[in-house]
């Protein structure tokens, strides 16, 4: 195909000829493959807010910070089921004792949220799951994750067999 443009100024005619070119675009592997074909894996996933990522989320207006795990991320902004991390420690001594809870599945529409950052160790200080992890025996995101999408209510946290055989309160 050929588009042709002639433009006539002054008793001078000038062409111009447009001939569009095929581009070929070519896909690579999700992932690279080493030298032996094994998959090599990345340090994060692909997308690091993903669904199952514990966050912290700074609020404004007003200001708060929340601790929990990404239900779902869009355009209008961000569910997560988990606690004000205010109450943190008072949720951990909960969990670790057995009673039972209900952690806050929420919405925080896109224009309060200030930050959402990952959770994550920083240099020799544990993350905050890494803390609960410690001090409960149990997967954090197994714990906020589980109110959804059932919402079955109040769960009960149960001490793991090995700290109740040693006697460890974690």
């Amino acid at each position: 195909m050929s588009l042709s443009v002639v433009a006539r100024g002054g008793g001078a005619a000038i062409e111009l000829q447009v001939t569009p070119r095929t581009a070929t675009i070519t896909t690579m592997a999700k992932h690279s493959q080493r030298m032996d074909n094994t998959p090599s894996t990345p340090p994060f996933s692909d997308v690091p807010f993903s669904p199952g990522s514990m966050v912290v989320v700074t609020l404004g207006s007003p200001r708060d910070k929340f601790w929990g795990v990404i239900l779902k991320l869009s355009a209008e902004g961000l569910s997560i089921s988990g606690l004000e991390l205010a109450s943190f420690e008072d949720f951990v001594v909960m969990v670790r004792d057995g009673d039972s809870f209900t952690p806050a599945v929420v919405f925080f529409p896109m224009h309060r949220i200030e930050r959402v950052e990952l959770d994550l160790p920083d240099g020799s200080l544990p993350s905050l799951s890494q803390r609960f992890s410690e001090k409960t025996g149990l997967d954090p995101t197994v714990v906020l994750g589980s109110a959804f999408p059932n919402g079955q209510g109040s769960q009960t946290a149960t001490t793991p067999p090995a700290a109740r055989a040693s006697g460890d309160p974690a």
